[in-house]
């Protein structure tokens, strides 16, 4: 089944203590363009992302914001700074020693100094997070291709349907193509008669400018190659996968055909039929520009 470029996924969870969400959206754009937004402190899971991508979109402008809350996750480390304790003891001593003083040291008198104590925030696994942040991403894919699979099925039956109304067209413009020969030649040797009135008309004549005229509007090589693109427009539908861009050439063959048979049909029926079919045609081309 073919799939629609616009979409939108959404993945959450909880791992390691971080709650990560990951959302993507996309539109239709004729290259795979994808933006990541996350914050700086996590920039090294960008590429991780990126490659999750990758592998299962080839065409669209797709945009991914990630947020990542640590909260939970923050812890400190706290250490004794001994060269600050002990020089600290050490002048307390000295103070007791030089006034004679009460010798009242103790831990709460020394935890009150400042710097005794060295606080640090513990760092990050950011390996660790790079990998559930990948796997946060697989589950916003998943949520992200189901849409666009869903919107490509809609997809699918709208062009079908058009196809059945070119294909249909096509075949009024070959049932009524020889009806205008032979309307031709009727007009033409009316006329004659009535140039010539009582004279005797060459009806080779007529037969070989009727003959010339067949040719010239003849359609059948443009109807045959429209039935074989129509043909093979249904085929890559049904067969699925990344198929815009050869769906968006088949778009163009038909309308080289299309306008062929129009430039060789002096007929207002036929004229009519073709100026249908270039409708029918714009609205495949427009609804071809979403497909991936």
């Amino acid at each position: 089944m073919l799939n629609s470029m616009t979409g939108y996924g959404r993945g959450e969870a909880k791992l390691h203590a971080h709650t990560i969400v990951v959302e993507m959206r996309s539109v239709n754009n004729r290259y795979l363009d994808c933006n990541v937004r996350l914050p700086r402190v996590y920039a090294c899971a960008e590429e991780a992302i990126q490659s999750e991508i990758k592998q299962c979109v080839s065409r669209g402008k797709v945009d991914v914001n990630v947020t990542v809350d640590a909260s939970e996750a923050e812890s400190v480390s706290v250490s004794l700074n001994h060269a600050v304790a002990a020089g600290y003891l050490k002048a307390l001593e000295e103070m007791r020693e030089t006034y004679h003083l009460r010798n009242d040291i103790s831990i709460s008198l020394l935890s009150c100094f400042p710097d005794v104590f060295r606080v640090e925030k513990v760092s990050e696994d950011l390996e660790q997070l790079t990998e559930d942040i990948r796997e946060v991403t697989r589950m916003a894919l998943k949520d992200y291709n189901s849409m666009r699979c869903r919107e490509g099925e809609k997809l699918a039956d709208d062009l079908l349907s058009r196809l059945n109304t070119l294909e249909q067209y096509t075949f009024q413009v070959e049932e009524k193509s020889p009806e205008t020969v032979a309307a031709y030649q009727e007009r033409l040797t009316a006329r004659i008669r009535e140039v010539l009135e009582d004279k005797q008309i060459d009806e080779s004549r007529i037969l070989t400018e009727a003959a010339i005229f067949a040719d010239k509007v003849a359609v059948a090589e443009e109807t045959v190659r429209l039935h074989s693109h129509i043909a093979q427009f249904r085929e890559l539908i049904a067969k699925g996968g990344v198929i815009g861009r050869k769906l968006d050439f088949l778009i163009q063959e038909m309308n080289r055909e299309t306008n062929t048979t129009g430039s060789k049909c002096n007929d207002l029926a036929l004229s009519t039929i073709v100026v249908d079919m270039k409708a029918e045609l714009e609205k495949i081309r427009e609804q071809v520009q979403n497909v991936e």
